[in-house]
């Protein structure tokens, strides 16, 4: 029984497409086209043979991925963007072999764009709406214009993520991490280290995995802990609560965690299909540690608060 979701007007010849992915009305994807997990692909997108959508991608309506084009996990794909694969095209005249275009992992391509044959667009490069990729893409670029040119480095912007650095933050003490990573072909490594990309030491791990859809972990505080809160697959939700304000911080890179620091209510939800959760903590376990019920929470709060 297929996992994903196919609408009535939609075309799916494959059966290598990810548990949770959505194939909407008018999109055809080729027989032999892999597509991963949680994937969105919109209205009108057609899908060659030889292409491959990693996990989490979204394809918004009027694209063609036509063969030899890979988008890899978390990768976005703005509306009529135009993938090519022959940089010299004649009517009934084809390759031997298609050149290879790769949009790397968490890269942004703008409605419009258009990507030439055998491009690599980096890691969480910004492709801006209308630009003309003529050649490759920098890790955390943004270009634009045509031909498409280099503005700055999303290092540089004030959204961007630098490793080991806060790269959002919210309620008094909370915020995301950007965790150290080493690229390589044959997979990525991310790696923590206590007192060094967080700020405690680390004392206990527990992960949570199988989660149903719609179910929410957390729902407590704690007094003295300190915790890194990591996706390592998937993605949540985690809303935190100073007893005054709240805010949602969304996870889903397992290079990026939310540090919460103590008496901080937090709570887990959405998580998605196949999500794991994993928890570094600066002690051991202690049920003393725990506020569980809200209204006590709030009362601490305000009672710390007091002159």
């Amino acid at each position: 029984m297929a996992t994903y979701f196919v609408h009535p007007q939609g075309l799916c010849e494959s059966t290598q497409v990810g548990e949770g992915s959505r194939i909407w009305a008018f999109a055809h994807v080729l027989p032999k086209a892999v597509i991963g997990r949680d994937c969105n692909i919109c209205d009108h997108v057609f899908v060659e043979n030889d292409v491959r959508v990693g996990d989490r991608v979204t394809v918004k309506c009027g694209v063609q991925l036509w063969d030899g084009i890979e988008l890899e996990d978390d990768v976005f794909v703005g509306p009529n963007a135009t993938f090519t694969n022959d940089k010299y095209p004649r009517s009934k005249q084809y390759p031997a072999r298609y050149p290879r275009t790769v949009v790397k992992r968490g890269a942004s391509i703008g409605a419009n764009a258009t990507i030439l044959p055998g491009i690599t667009i980096g890691e969480r490069a910004m492709v801006a709406a209308g630009a003309v990729v003529t050649r490759d893409v920098a890790p955390d670029a943004q270009v634009r214009g045509s031909p498409a040119r280099q503005m700055k480095s999303m290092r540089e912007a004030s959204s961007q993520m630098t490793a080991g650095t806060t790269v959002e933050a919210g309620i008094e003490g909370c915020r995301l991490i950007e965790l150290p990573r080493i690229n390589d072909p044959r997979g990525n490594l991310t790696f923590i280290e206590g007192t060094v990309h967080v700020p405690f030491d680390i004392k206990r791990v527990y992960y949570l995995y199988d989660v149903p859809g719609g179910e929410s972990r957390g729902g407590h505080a704690h007094r003295e802990l300190e915790q890194l809160i990591v996706a390592m697959s998937g993605s949540f939700d985690v809303i935190v609560d100073d007893g005054s304000a709240r805010k949602t911080f969304t996870l889903n890179r397992s290079y990026v965690g939310l540090y919460m620091p103590t008496m901080v209510w937090r709570e887990l939800v959405n998580f998605s299909s196949g999500a794991v959760c994993t928890v570094m903590a600066s002690h051991r376990y202690d049920e003393a540690d725990y506020y569980r019920d809200y209204d006590a929470f709030v009362v601490a709060t305000k009672s710390a608060a007091a002159p």
